[in-house]
């Protein structure tokens, strides 16, 4: 589930006339995942608020970070063992009783896949057209007036109980993570009637029954499904992945001619006399989700991606395979182009338009490119004129995600090597390199291996000693964009664009580590002139 599908609202009121309860509650909305926590910390235990903020922030942060190769159900059980047993210790040795004691309610979300478990009498209900059903099971006596007495809780054994759950998600269903403080007070159709509304207005509902006199600390936290991800119909489609794709070999129709990549998955086909390129699956993704995953994000991207700066991408309705299917460009990738001799400045500067309209592109769906180099530039003619399209679509994610070193070591920005989120500035670098390398044949700060910590304190050799044709002004540009400290290199796509079409608005750019002098040449000379002329004069003067 992304951001846009699901929207929250969640609220706590502490019982009485306190200030700060014993509940508390977490949201975590990811790229991937929703995780959902409520906590009531036992109010007869000196130390349930604490207990409470603990188990959520601990669970949001565990399922956060959870081992790749991890189910959903195994992580939230591993975790909340976790939890239980750290709380429980800690309480015996701090304290010699349970004092860190506190109810629980998860759910994760995940595609349209709901999974939930629940310790204690917190509660977890699901909405669906109009209907309330309760998902979690409370962990309270049976016994008449006993209502109240938990048989099990988070910190209170050694062990804990578990109760686990999943079910299916559809478009419109509503989840709610509550206390019994809430569903004390409202019956099961005013708990519905509010979910329509948030979370506030059930909290509130439930104070106004009661005066605004809460007999116990109250919380909701509601989970709205807007829509399910579309790319769930590409994940879930039964299709065939074969480990190995032979030349001649016809699929669906498209039959395959020759590998365009060493890793066998990417072929030039053809179908009815015309040539496609055809990517497979990684035979991998058959035992490895995050590779499905991945892979279904890059179809996903690229079938939405309908611009002229990118070939367009199909997925044939009636596919037996796990591919898509895109024309084949005639051409070369811009790093072939330019490996006998630079690129034009001309076509530099078309290179860098290309560049920045395509992020411009991609940032107003959220998107960064992410992998912007040569290789991933093909040089094509329409209508007799050299054009560049962008062929790589598996690198493309969210703006602001941090991908730590995901992409080519050469063209990561300095501060990407220390883990800072991909935005237009580390781009903008990305797109100077390659501006600089087209142009010099040569890399800024040399070639960068994998998991090699570069040195971005040396001078950049200036591109026009490797290329006098390049104009200064251009020159300027290239070296701000390429920039390592981040206040002084070009913040956005656009301000960068101004000046590439603005020639003489670009100012000189000079290294943080060049003398005065060296910056001034000019002015220096000027200056030293007329002093010399002065001097002259007053000698002449004087004698």
């Amino acid at each position: 589930m992304s951001k846009q599908n699901i929207e929250t609202s969640a609220l706590t009121l502490a019982k009485g006339k306190q200030l700060k309860g014993d509940d508390f509650f977490e949201i975590k909305v990811m790229e991937n995942i929703t995780v959902a926590v409520v906590c009531d910390g036992v109010g007869s235990a000196m130390h349930g608020a604490k207990a409470a903020k603990r188990t959520a922030g601990f669970l949001v942060n565990s399922l956060k970070n959870r081992p790749k190769s991890w189910s959903i159900e195994k992580s939230i059980k591993h975790f909340i063992e976790n939890i239980n047993r750290v709380l429980y210790m800690e309480s015996m040795e701090d304290y010699e009783r349970e004092e860190l004691v506190t109810t629980l309610t998860l759910v994760v979300i995940e595609g349209d896949r709901l999974y939930g478990a629940n310790v204690g009498d917190s509660r977890i209900y699901l909405q669906r057209k109009g209907e309330l059903v309760q998902l979690s099971n409370d962990h309270s006596m049976d016994e008449e007036g006993m209502e109240n007495v938990l048989t099990d809780a988070i910190g209170l054994k050694d062990s804990v109980s578990i109760y686990y759950f999943e079910n299916n998600l559809q478009s419109g269903d509503r989840v709610l993570l509550c206390s019994d403080g809430l569903y004390n007070e409202l019956s099961d159709e005013e708990l519905s009637e509010g979910l329509l509304l948030s979370a506030s207005h059930l909290v509130k509902k439930a104070s106004k029954k009661v005066g605004d006199n809460l007999p116990d600390d109250t919380t909701a936290v509601v989970l709205e499904i807007k829509e399910l991800d579309p790319r769930l119909h590409y994940k879930q489609s039964d299709l065939l992945t074969k480990p190995n794709y032979i030349e001649g070999e016809e699929i669906d129709g498209y039959k395959l001619i020759k590998p365009l990549i060493q890793n066998n998955r990417t072929w030039l086909c053809e179908k009815r006399g015309l040539k496609y390129v055809i990517k497979f699956v990684p035979y991998e993704a058959l035992d490895d989700e995050i590779l499905l995953d991945l892979f279904v994000k890059e179809v996903w991207t690229a079938k939405r991606l309908k611009a002229g700066f990118f070939p367009k991408a199909v997925v044939p309705k009636n596919r037996t395979h796990r591919y898509y299917i895109m024309p084949f460009i005639e051409g070369q990738t811009l790093k072939e182009f330019t490996a006998k001799k630079p690129l034009s400045v001309d076509m530099s500067i078309e290179l860098a338009l290309f560049l920045l309209k395509m992020s411009q592109f991609l940032i107003r769906l959220d998107l960064v490119h992410a992998d912007i180099k040569p290789e991933n530039i093909m040089v094509t003619k329409r209508k007799g004129k050299l054009v560049f399209k962008m062929i790589d679509f598996g690198s493309i994610t969210e703006a602001y995600s941090t991908v730590t070193r995901a992409g080519t070591p050469s063209y990561l920005a300095p501060e990407r090597f220390k883990q800072a989120p991909i935005n237009e500035q580390t781009e903008i670098y990305a797109i100077a390199v390659t501006l600089y390398e087209s142009l010099t044949q040569t890399y800024p700060f040399g070639e960068i291996e994998p998991f090699q910590t570069p040195n971005f304190d040396k001078k950049i050799k200036e591109p026009t000693k490797l290329n006098p044709k390049i104009p200064k002004w251009l020159e300027s540009l290239i070296l701000r964009a390429l920039e390592p400290n981040t206040d002084l290199r070009y913040h956005n796509y656009s301000e960068m664009q101004y000046e590439l079409t603005n020639p003489t608005k670009v100012k000189p750019y000079f290294d943080k580590n060049i003398s005065f002098i060296e910056r001034n040449e000019k002015m220096v000379y000027k200056v030293g002139f007329i002093i010399m002329l002065v001097l002259n004069l007053v000698q002449l003067i004087w004698f």
